[in-house]
């Protein structure tokens, strides 16, 4: 049909095999995983259609996935009745314990602005997809996926991340803009010529398993099924990062771990203890002072760990009657206070393109919102740059990845003496961070870790050669080679990305307070 992409003429032809998999179940010729693995033939030219679960992902849990969606979505108590509910679900069999696990995790949920699928979903689908699946299934010229997955968890990471073709999923009844619980029967699809039909899928490869294939109709029209077990799944390696088709630079959510049962039950069992843990630093970092207030972070498990140039490794640095100027890259809201403290400097002062209200009353350090007016903000970072030493993060938002976004040159165009920062943050519970949910708990999440990490790194001042005034360099050479030193003395990436392109893919708006 003219006019039509792949994916559709692919769902199309696989939908009109729901009414044809009795006549063509008796024609396919099942094959034990290994032998594809072996065949000499090029795969570059053939279609294949696979189940994502058995044919990509390591593990054969789908816990993890739902938990993601009851915490994210819903929230601990949610999170708290799936878990609880879980084993029961498991005694009803496959179908139905699948249609109570998704009724337990979407009811009452919103649609509009359900971003799951997109924003956290993929970062644990990816740590969870072995090595030899994935080069299978990449060898394959056309790919379409067929999941046990509602559609909209799985297709932000099959089709964004690993450029599937098309993805054959269920999808959810919605009533007066909410989520119901329930799962739509699958939807069918105009049918193909036969040009069409011969040009799309005249030979179609299956890769799934017994399951999989007894109970999904688009495996009745392949002409060979290889089926992989749970015993080779778990020889298996997992797909490093470097391997991926597409980085995973942005990912949203609050949970840190991989949310198996075990996993899950501790930190259920953790929580009252973090929220003490939380008490405790919070009241040391408002109510002691510096000297006091390290060692009692110390004690309760927060470790800080600094790292400062030695003196006489300066040469020709920049002179200023102002302050110094310390450039950091962002990891959490509370970069400005490790610098503080790394500077050993409680007096310094700190700016930020989006805070919320609550923290900027109960900082510990002077903190000032801009405006993104670039004159105004110009203006009151000189003024405060007059008073005494300022910490500004340039890339106008946190990332949580191995990766510096864009810096703002601003920071060029106000100071030449600027010490760039170098922070790296580690988590093993909470993120203290988010794009989509209340910025006010950030560091209530990040301090109720029982082992949070700063790691802050103070380089070498810039010369004056590097510098605006004295230089003579472009505001936009000074940022680049900021960002540059600080992604070296970390080991990170540096991107073009930046805080408008984050929340466009996290959250769909622009991020603006």
């Amino acid at each position: 049909m003219a006019g039509k992409s792949f994916p559709q003429i692919a769902l199309s032809f696989l939908f009109k095999l729901v009414r044809q998999s009795n006549a063509h179940a008796s024609q396919v010729k099942y094959q034990k995983y290994t032998s594809l693995l072996h065949r000499a033939e090029d795969l570059s030219t053939q279609t294949l259609i696979f189940h994502a679960e058995d044919a990509l992902l390591k593990s054969s849990s789908l816990f993890p996935y739902f938990m993601l969606v009851a915490f994210e979505a819903g929230g601990l108590l949610r999170a708290l009745v799936f878990f609880l509910l879980y084993p029961l679900a498991c005694l009803f069999g496959e179908e139905l314990g699948l249609k109570i696990k998704v009724f337990l995790c979407f009811f009452g949920i919103k649609k509009e602005g359900f971003r799951i699928g997109s924003s956290v979903l993929p970062k644990f689908f990816s740590q969870d997809v072995g090595r030899e699946g994935f080069e299978l299934v990449m060898s394959f010229g056309r790919k379409v996926a067929v999941s046990n997955f509602p559609t909209l968890m799985v297709r932000g990471f099959l089709q964004d991340y690993l450029g599937v073709d098309a993805v054959v999923g269920r999808e959810l009844k919605v009533v007066c803009g909410y989520f119901v619980g329930l799962m739509e029967e699958e939807e069918k699809m105009a049918d193909l010529g036969p040009e069409e039909q011969e040009k799309t899928s005249s030979h179609v490869i299956g890769i799934g398993c017994y399951r999989s294939v007894l109970h999904q109709h688009p495996f009745a029209h392949c002409k060979e099924v290889y089926l992989v077990s749970k015993a080779e799944k778990r020889n298996w390696h997992v797909l490093p990062r470097e391997k991926h088709p597409k980085p995973l630079i942005f990912h949203d959510g609050r949970l840190a771990f991989r949310p198996t049962p075990l996993a899950t039950l501790a930190m259920f069992m953790w929580i009252p203890l973090g929220i003490l843990l939380f008490m405790i630093r919070f009241a040391a970092g408002q109510l002691l002072p510096l000297c006091l207030c390290s060692p009692i972070m110390a004690f309760t498990g927060a470790i800080t760990i600094i790292s400062r140039p030695p003196k006489s490794s300066n040469i020709n640095p920049t002179k200023s009657s102002n302050g110094t100027l310390y450039v950091c890259n962002h990891r959490t809201m509370l970069d400005p206070v490790y610098v503080s403290a790394a500077a050993s400097n409680p007096s310094l002062s700190a700016v930020t393109y989006s805070i919320s209200k609550i923290y900027e009353v109960i900082s510990p350090i002077n903190t000032i919102h801009l405006t993104r007016d670039r004159e105004k903000d110009g203006i009151a970072m000189k003024k405060l740059l007059s008073q005494g030493d300022l910490a500004v993060c340039p890339e106008g938002t946190t990332c949580r990845e191995p990766y510096l976004l864009r810096f703002s040159p601003l920071f060029a165009e106000v100071a030449d003496d600027i010490t760039p920062v170098a922070i790296d943050v580690k988590v093993t519970i909470f993120y203290g961070t988010t794009a989509s949910g209340f910025k006010c708990l950030d560091p209530v999440f990040f301090l109720m870790n029982p082992f949070p990490t700063y790691t802050v790194k103070i380089l070498e001042k810039l010369p004056s050669s590097q510098a605006c005034k004295h230089g003579g360099v472009s505001k936009y050479e000074v940022a680049n080679h900021v960002q540059y030193e600080i992604a070296k003395a970390l080991g990170f990436e540096c991107t073009s990305f930046t805080r408008k392109d984050k929340y466009m893919i996290l959250a769909g708006n622009e991020g603006l307070v």
